[in-house]
């Protein structure tokens, strides 16, 4: 591993006329980047057509490109976007009388079984649902995914720009709703059609591809509303409209050029929730990032070891029941003992140092904490009775 000093900038000859692109680092000596990251963010930078590459202190490998980086370029690159087409973190607004951590896991709803358009037609969840589904894509609607991706209910902690919060409807110990998801298999399929002919190569057809990718961003958001819809009916209380959802794994024209996002979020005057982990707070943020970071804010924690790593090492420290309740006394909602493992708080980066670094370089202001009550992966497998009940109920 490897760490690199705060806005770092260094150039490397790229074949494009416009000259060599640029390669900013946006974190301090104390951030936790590893070498293979910062050399995918060069290589990179080499690519026709590149003209800046920014890097957010949550910058970890990827498979072929960086995470936790916004790429600026002449030129489209559909892997620069990967295949999660989509993904981002959207906050709803959770209105319970009381918030029992041990009762409200036990009711959350499975959310790796899909809603069926026929057999879950009355589903009141569907109600958020307006106009057609995007891309007519209904495999996975409603489930949240592997991986990093979650479902938490969560307190808001520290204020610290109440003005702020206060706008966005948000006080100390209000309830929130974090969905964390993606495009469920369409941005899988829509890349793996370019690849299959283009391999890394640009995308022949900007504007095919990018019709394309629209719909994957548009059915990433409309699966994170109804996921919160599942689980505000599950919970007891009403659905409502998302406070935040802002999509970090994407493709967006400005002024001319695309701005490649894979991993980090839009930056220029939104409201950002950025990804703590399942044992630490998360930060809501008014991101407020100019053009040297590409516009750009980080999306999450980031992670600091290896899926493997972290398989390996957790199995070493901890038991099960350990992670399943976590250092701020939440709970955790995860029938899968190795994704248990692979996604503990210890393979992350400090969150606290990843908002720290946006703050050095003017990049974000955070305006609130959110502390997790109950995070949930996939369904433990004592939920089965209840999933059959619900399976009965959309057969009928």
């Amino acid at each position: 591993m490897s760490q690199q000093h705060s806005r770092q900038e260094s150039s490397l000859p790229s074949t494009t006329a416009m000259g060599p692109a640029t390669v900013a680092v946006f974190a301090s000596p104390a951030s936790w980047i590893e070498s293979d990251a910062l050399a995918q963010c060069h290589q990179v930078a080499a690519l026709d057509g590149m003209m800046h590459v920014a890097a957010m202190p949550d910058l970890h490998p990827g498979k072929g490109a960086p995470i936790g980086a916004a790429m600026a370029s002449t030129v489209l690159y559909p892997f620069l976007v990967g295949s999660d087409i989509g993904c981002g973190i959207a906050v709803f607004p959770m209105k319970l009388k009381r918030a029992v951590p041990e009762k409200l896991a036990a009711r959350f709803p499975d959310l790796d079984r899909a809603l069926d358009p026929e057999q879950d037609a009355d589903d009141p969840a569907w109600d958020v649902v307006k106009g057609d589904i995007p891309a007519g894509h209904v495999e996975g609607l409603g489930t949240v995914g592997r991986g990093n991706h979650f479902v938490e209910l969560a307190r808001i902690g520290t204020v610290f720009e109440p003005g702020h919060a206060s706008r966005l409807g948000l006080a100390d110990g209000d309830l929130v709703l974090i969905v964390h998801s993606g495009s469920r298999g369409l941005g899988e399929r829509i890349l793996r059609a370019h690849t299959a002919v283009h391999g890394a190569g640009p995308a022949p057809d900007p504007g095919a591809y990018l019709a394309m990718h629209d719909d994957a961003v548009r059915w990433g958001s409309l699966n994170r509303r109804l996921m919160a819809a599942r689980v505000a009916h599950a919970l007891g209380a009403e659905p409502a409209e998302p406070l935040v959802d802002q999509c970090h794994n994407l493709v967006e024209v400005r002024d001319g050029v695309y701005l490649h996002r894979k991993g980090a979020a839009p930056g220029d005057g939104r409201d950002v929730l950025i990804a703590g982990t399942r044992g630490t707070p998360s930060y809501l943020v008014a991101a407020h990032a100019g053009p040297d970071a590409n516009h750009s804010v980080a999306h999450g924690a980031g992670r600091k070891m290896s899926r493997a790593d972290a398989l390996r090492r957790g199995r070493a420290k901890h038991t099960v029941e350990e992670l399943r309740r976590t250092p701020v006394g939440s709970l955790v909602v995860c029938g899968d003992r190795q994704l248990l493992f692979e996604e503990a708080p210890t393979a992350y980066k400090r969150i606290e140092q990843v908002i720290a670094d946006l703050v050095d370089h003017d990049l974000a202001t955070p305006v609130a904490t959110t502390v997790p009550l109950v995070t949930y992966k996939t369904p433990d497998l004592g939920s089965a009775p209840q999933r059959d009940q619900r399976r009965k109920r959309g057969r009928q």
